[in-house]
């Protein structure tokens, strides 16, 4: 890989492990100085040493400590990436509020908070990243948050990319990636998932963190994308999984 972030700052909301470590991964080969955030304090420190990153340990869901940690940065950065947690869903009659709440928190309120503290810090023509999914692209049982917050998404980044420019926003919608957030979830059921991938994906393969990683790269180097959102799960809602 090329040098294409030599002289750039990229800053990992969430890079401990998964999607975000991949793109931690990928942007220091790629010559950026990098920050990394994650609430797990011992495997932050390792990931630190491993990448020669920065770091930073708390939860980015405590919007006072993400201020304090905006306020705290000594020089602007050029990107940020902002992962996050799986999606909840649930039936009607057992659906939990407050779970719910924090989905809601998660996927929308630490965008618009990341937005708010990252315009005084990231370069002109930088980018925010942010993740989201493609779990509701289809209506189900169970599934009507997720659908909402599927919706929702793409036009928060619009409307961002329209609010903080020359700033750059984008979305990254990603269908089931196979990560370590992935197996915590399916526990015993999660081999017999990637089987079914592998077997009715059009790309015969389940996506990885990597995948995500370089379409993260492509749209921190692609000056001219902003306000886009990005489909990126192997074909899932081409076929029944």
């Amino acid at each position: 890989m090329t040098a294409e972030l030599a002289g750039q700052t990229v800053l990992v909301i969430g890079g401990s492990a998964g999607i975000g470590l991949a793109t931690a991964r990928r942007a220091r080969n790629a010559g950026a100085d990098v920050i990394i955030t994650a609430r797990n304090a011992e495997r932050l420190e390792g990931v630190g040493k491993e990448l020669g990153a920065r770091t930073a340990a708390f939860d980015a869901t405590d919007f006072t400590a993400l201020r304090s940690f905006f306020d705290d940065l000594a020089a602007p950065v050029d990107h940020v990436l902002v992962t996050g947690p799986g999606p909840y869903y649930g039936p009607l009659d057992d659906f939990d509020l407050a779970a719910a709440r924090r989905d809601i928190e998660a996927h929308l309120l630490l965008p618009i908070e990341v937005a708010r503290n990252a315009r005084r810090k990231v370069r002109p023509g930088g980018t925010l990243l942010f993740m989201g999914g493609t779990g509701g692209r289809r209506i189900g049982s169970g599934m009507f948050l997720v659908h909402a917050l599927t919706e929702a998404e793409p036009a928060l980044a619009k409307a961002l990319a329209f609010e903080l420019a020359p700033i750059r926003v984008n979305m990254i919608s990603a269908g089931f990636v196979d990560t370590p957030l992935s197996a915590a979830i399916l526990g015993d059921q999660l081999d017999q998932r990637l089987e079914q991938l592998r077997a009715t994906l059009p790309i015969r393969r389940v996506v990885g963190p990597d995948d995500i990683a370089n379409l993260a790269l492509h749209l921190m180097t692609n000056t001219a994308v902003t306000g886009a959102s990005y489909d990126i799960d192997g074909g899932q809602q081409l076929v029944e999984t």
